[in-house]
């Protein structure tokens, strides 16, 4: 860009070269977009970037400036070694060590490079890269190999105080400090090697500005003036002193604060620097005249750098693709293949190989296929990938897009330029094994993660600005509890709470009051403005990985993060993909997991295998749609919402294009216009087909309805899916399927000037169709709103493909399916406790866990499942794995002794040993958990001793002849016959398993809960429940947890934890109503509390109205529980409690549970038992069985 010539020509003007935009995160203030504003409003020629360490943001600064007509200096503010090389990690002290020595504590000067040409910025592309990548140690640094090296086309200056040549100076070190200046200009060049001076007016400046005048007078070297800009503005200052607490955790009262000493980091003007700087006016000419020096540019082209695919000898990227091609048709049909798959195929040949792209395909089919072939279960396709014919031969995909009616052209489009875009799901145990196979194959300096920004949202800005201003927590969490809730994780800007022409201006109403009457509240609202929006921290992309034909470091910076190594680029994935750079998604899907792991259980419990792609060929299981249709989806694959419950057993789906329209339609737009509901009604006939919508009854000439039935035949003349939009435009109004994909975009974007234009092309095409212009226009009028929310069906039949999967296990094989699914959840407590108990409803037994039977994971055993031993608590895996080797090899454990001689020492450890009592695990080696707990630590020492005597081999004076180890037990005392009381067992279960397992203080007063509250807790947590903020609720079940404190003014207020049989909430307690309550407050209390709703970013939490006990023993109650051990149901004793209970005839089930060591079963008697539940029935039945058999 060359610099505007009203700008240059003003010799009075000046150029901000040392910059700090908002990529200086928790530092730089100045928004690119205000600054680059402000400084073309000022007549200024050009504007540098120069953040800390980082380039961060040099593409988005490049390619905004262009349109502010400034020019754009890409530089860095460079952090350098001390003089030591930039691996060796060690502190160096000029000085007293003191915060004005070497920066970083030792660590790190300062100094200010900037580009001078394109090459120049692709050295500073390196030197930031290299920093990152060898010199890390606190922050990224350079030396002065690197600067020798890659100096060409850059500018040095001697940067702020923090450089080297002034930390020197500022402790007398001149010699060194000129020498220092003599080494950095041979480097850069005599004309390339700046004297940079600021004045801002503070003591550390003044300090060394007379003797750097001088070294530069001494060396001849050019003056440059900066001012060392942090926020665009002067009265930002204020904001960017907030922003300051934020990155250090203080408050703007704290005297020791990190803070700048000086007001004026701003955009001050050219005259305001001319006049500061007035008697060194060649400071600021030299500003002008680097300007006029600099000129870089980027080269903007999508798919520049693809990477290639390593071809097999005398084949190149297209030869070899199409042979794949061919080669996979034939693996996928293997009868043959049709001839509209093959013709489908060849067209997609010529487009893929016209725009370029074989070696895309052939690379994602390379990894997929290693992942399949290794063992990693693969996703059947995410997105538009799966309307291609060529993805599905190569097993990119796993759908045949002709059977399933799914459009190549809404993937790539032969009419526009379009880049393929694969999102690829992976077993998310596994996804980093893929991710290293491409990193090694395609070249580490190739490959690298894509990074992402946290910006400071406004809910976010209002809690920071609250806390930095000293306000305590609870004033931040009430003002972002008044602003509007967000919607589809949108909020709205906080200048926007104040725009009435804004959309969502009445949801601010609570807001805006507290603003009005508050005057704190609008300090803090001041200062989260200044804050909202600004970068807060670099993070890494979800499943991002750029994959790259040239090495990334000749075409963008890259960084290392320190905790993992990880490389991951210094642009984001927009800018990226702007400069030619290809991104794969590698994507974890957990229900990939789950998949895997209930294959293994039925493989190990039934001892057969399921072929899921035989499973994909027909669809048709009838016991999956059964499920469906009852609403049996809890832990089913995308259709495990209440909401999707509801919706499924309304439509009573019978075949796969019904979970495909099941998930198009619910979400938000389609559930706006009813859509959902009227697709549940038309299919069981119970709403008329008129084609899109109801209005259009009798507006459609019988010949348009007979050419939409086709089209929409499938979906119950619905639109549903954004390829009907594409076949009706290409079968009635005469598009290709790649204009009709651009009508269908240009109908989603809803611009009126498009919109009328392509009315016209499409009214057109209908009439040379013969179709009325008066149907025409009622088509268009549907169609337009309908397409905004019609959904891609590519996507929904690939994840429907999941559903259908994740359905047909849990129909088919329910235990070893729900033991998968509480093996993914085991370290969500809610979840596993709504798991759990959807498995009690399905009539499956969760055993508690077993040395002798449980594995790591929840097995299936049987039609029950087996707790696994690595969720309980305090042990690892390395135990279990040794526990299960230990049994492999020397046999099942007897007892507790026997356990304690077979594994090895690693096991023996009291801790552990502890926590698999409570949890358990020795319950069928025939012990009572209590009597165990009472003497494990004499055993363990006993057996631990033992074993380290045998492991020294000293166990034997003949130790080298393999005699068989054995401790000595003579002085032990037995395991005493000790039982704990159910409370206290269900509490050591509890808090070491994190639930409830073999048996539940709640079990049998569930139609207590039930009369005492209005909603179940699993229904409330869950995201689309009908419970809004603010809503209030009635929920009952059991305190589980309960913390009482004090607020600022000492007032007690209390957070409480209630749990029912399907999951758990926190409920706070404040003052007014925990003093009116806290009397009935009590652990393992069962109550029911009136609250309102409070939905949080972090979850639902609610807020306590009122509070009370229920009575749990009137009114109707559960069934008579009684328990038996298997060896005590004699004939006799059976017969004596049938007399007990025919003594008092009632209304009341009675189950009887019979107990053996590590089981249950529970058996309901037939209703001619039936009781009446009262005290005299309950004192006999505990003289006949013992005090604890019967609840």
């Amino acid at each position: 860009m060359s610099t505007p010539a009203s700008a240059s020509a003003s010799r009075d003007n000046f150029v901000h070269l040392h910059v700090h935009t908002e990529y200086s995160m928790l530092d730089g203030a100045a928004r690119i977009d205000e600054l680059l504003k402000t400084a073309a409003d000022q007549g200024m020629p050009a504007i540098a970037t120069t953040d800390h360490g980082y380039i961060y943001g040099a593409y988005e600064f490049w390619s905004k400036a262009r349109k502010y007509d400034i020019k754009p200096i890409i530089g860095v503010e460079a952090y350098i070694t001390p003089g030591t090389p930039r691996g060796v990690k060690e502190r160096v002290k000029w000085g007293d060590g003191g915060r004005d020595d070497v920066g970083g504590n030792g660590a790190y000067t300062h100094m200010t490079l900037l580009s001078r040409t394109t090459e120049g910025m692709h050295n500073l592309f390196r030197m930031s890269s290299l920093a990152s990548l060898e010199g890390q140690y606190y922050k990224p640094r350079m030396d002065r190999e690197l600067l020798a090296q890659y100096s060409t086309g850059l500018i040095g200056t001697t940067g702020c105080v923090g450089g080297e040549i002034q930390t020197k100076l500022r402790f007398g070190l001149y010699e060194e400090a000129k020498q220092a200046a003599g080494e950095l200009r041979d480097i850069f060049g005599t004309e390339h090697f700046y004297a940079e001076v600021m004045d801002h007016g503070i003591p550390i400046e003044r300090q060394t500005q007379a003797e750097l005048l001088r070294l530069a007078k001494e060396m001849g070297l050019p003056l440059l003036a900066t001012n060392d800009l942090h926020y665009t503005k002067a009265d930002d200052a204020k904001a960017h002193a907030a922003l300051l607490c934020v990155q250090s955790a203080s408050t703007l009262m704290d005297p020791g604060r990190f803070k700048f000493d000086a007001d004026n980091f701003y955009l001050r003007s050219a005259a305001e620097m001319r006049q500061l700087f007035r008697e060194l006016p060649e400071a600021c000419d030299n500003t002008l005249k680097i300007a006029e020096m600099c000129e870089v540019s980027f080269v903007e082209k999508e798919g520049q750098y693809m990477p290639r695919f390593p071809c097999p000898p005398g084949e190149d990227e297209t030869s070899w693709f199409i042979k794949e091609v061919e080669t996979g048709l034939q693996a996928r049909y293997p009868g043959g293949v049709p001839e509209a798959s093959r013709k489908q195929a060849q067209y997609e040949i010529d487009i893929i190989v016209g725009k370029g792209y074989p070696g895309y395909f052939l690379v994602v089919a390379d990894f997929i296929n290693w992942a399949k072939d290794n063992g990693i279960r693969v996703g059947p396709g995410r997105g538009s990938g799966a309307g291609s014919m060529c993805a599905y031969a190569m097993r990119i995909t796993d759908l045949d897009p002709l059977k399933h009616g799914l459009i190549f052209e809404r993937f790539l489009n032969p009419e526009r330029p379009s880049m393929p875009d694969f999102d690829v799901d992976f077993d998310e145990r596994r996804r980093g094994e893929v991710i290293k196979y491409v990193t090694e194959k395609y070249g580490d300096d190739r490959v690298a993660q894509i990074v992402t920004y946290g910006t400071i949202k406004a809910k976010q800005a209002v809690k920071d600005a609250a806390r930095v201003l000293g306000h305590p927590f609870a004033m931040g969490d009430r003002l972002t509890k008044a602003m509007p809730a967000d919607v589809m994780g949108k909020g709205v800007p906080l200048k926007e709470i104040f725009n009435a022409e804004h959309p969502r201006y009445g949801d601010g109403a609570d807001f805006r009051t507290i603003h009005e009457a508050e005057e704190p509240v609008r300090e803090i609202v001041d200062t989260a403005i200044g804050l909202e929006g600004l970068k807060r921290q670099a993070g890494v992309h979800a499943a991002g990985v750029i994959m790259s034909s040239e090495p990334l470091t000749d075409l963008i910076p890259i960084m290392k993060r320190e905790q993992d190594g990880q490389i991951i680029t210094q642009f984001d994935y927009p800018s990226c993909e702007q400069l030619g750079l290809v991104k794969m998604d590698f994507l974890g899907l957990r229900n990939l997991t789950i998949l895997d792991d209930a294959i293994d259980n039925i493989r190990d419990n039934r001892g057969e295998e399921i072929d899921l792609d035989r499973l994909s060929e027909t669809l048709d299981d009838p016991a999956t749609y059964q499920l469906l249709a009852r609403g049996d989806t809890l832990g089913v694959f995308q259709l495990d919402g209440g909401g999707m419950r509801t919706l499924l057993k309304l439509m009573q789906p019978d075949n796969f294009e019904d979970i495909s329209a099941a998930l198009a339609l619910y979400r938000p737009g389609p559930m706006g216009v009813d859509a959902h509901t009227n697709f549940a009604l038309r299919k069981n006939g119970k709403q008329k087909e008129v084609p899109l919508d109801p209005r259009l009854d009798g507006q459609l000439e019988p010949k348009m309805i007979e050419a939409l039935q086709p089209i929409l035949g499938t979906t119950y003349g619905l639109c549903v899916y954004q390829e009907q939009v594409m076949e009706l435009a290409q079968k009635l109004a005469g598009y290709t399927l790649g204009s009709a994909d651009l009508l269908r975009r240009a109908m989603g974007k809803k611009k009126k000037e498009v919109l009328d234009a392509e009315f016209g092309t499409f009214s057109a095409g209908m009439r040379s169709q013969g179709f009325s212009q008066g149907s025409v226009k009622a088509l268009w009028d549907v169609l337009v709103p309908f397409s905004d929310y019609a959904f891609n069906k590519a996507h929904t039949a690939a994840y429907g493909l999941v559903s259908y999967w994740t359905g047909y296990l849990k129909a088919n094989y329910p235990a070893e399916y729900m033991a998968a699914l509480l093996t993914s959840v085991r370290d969500d407590k809610d979840k596993s406790a709504l798991y759990l108990n959807e498995s009690r409803r399905m009539g499956i037994t969760v055993l508690p866990p077993s040395v002798n039977e449980s594995r790591a994971a929840f097995a299936a055993v049987g039609s029950d499942i087996r707790f696994g031993m690595e969720a309980i608590r305090n042990v690892g895996r390395n135990v279990v794995d040794a526990i299960v080797a230990a049994r492999e090899e020397k046999g099942k454990f007897t007892s507790f002794s026997d356990f304690l001689e077979k594994v090895p020492a690693s096991v023996c450890n009291k801790r552990t040993i502890e926590s698999l009592i409570k949890g358990g695990a020795f319950d069928d080696l025939g012990h009572p958990r209590g009597g165990l707990l009472r003497i494990h630590e004499d055993y363990v020492d006993a057996f631990v001793e033992a074993k380290r005597a045998e492991a020294m081999g000293q166990d034997s004076l003949f130790g080298g002849l393999d005699e068989e180890f054995s401790a000595d037990l003579s002085g032990l005392p037995p395991i005493p016959q000790i039982a704990w009381d159910k409370r206290t067992q269900l509490g050591h279960e509890r808090d070491m398993l994190g639930l409830y397992v073999s048996d539940h203080p709640l079990f049998g007063i569930e139609h207590v809960l039930i009369r005492h509250s209005d909603t179940g807790i699993a229904a409330l947590l869950e995201e689309d429940s009908g419970h809004e903020d603010g809503a209030q609720v009635v929920v009952a079940g059991l305190i589980t947890s309960m913390a009482v404190k004090r607020n600022k003014k000492g007032d007690p207020y209390a957070t409480v934890t209630v749990e029912d049989l399907g999951g758990a909430v926190e409920i706070m307690f404040f003052t007014k109503t925990y003093l009116a309550c806290q009397h009935l407050l009590a652990m393992d209390a069962v109550c029911s509390v009136k609250a309102r709703v409070r939905r949080r970013e972090d979850g639902v939490q609610l807020s306590a109205v009122d509070f009370q006990l229920p009575e749990i023993t009137d009114g109707p109650r559960g069934p008579v529980v009684i328990s038996m051990e298997t060896t005590r149901a004699t004939t006799p004793q059976i017969e004596q409690l049938k007399s007990v209970l025919a003594s008092y005839p009632g209304a009341t089930e009675v189950h009887l549970k019979l107990v053996q060591p590590g089981r249950s079963v529970l058996i309901k008697l037939d209703d001619r038992w039936r009781v009446d539940a009262n005290e005299a029935l309950m004192g006999d039945l505990k003289v006949l069985l013992g005090a604890r058999s019967v609840s």
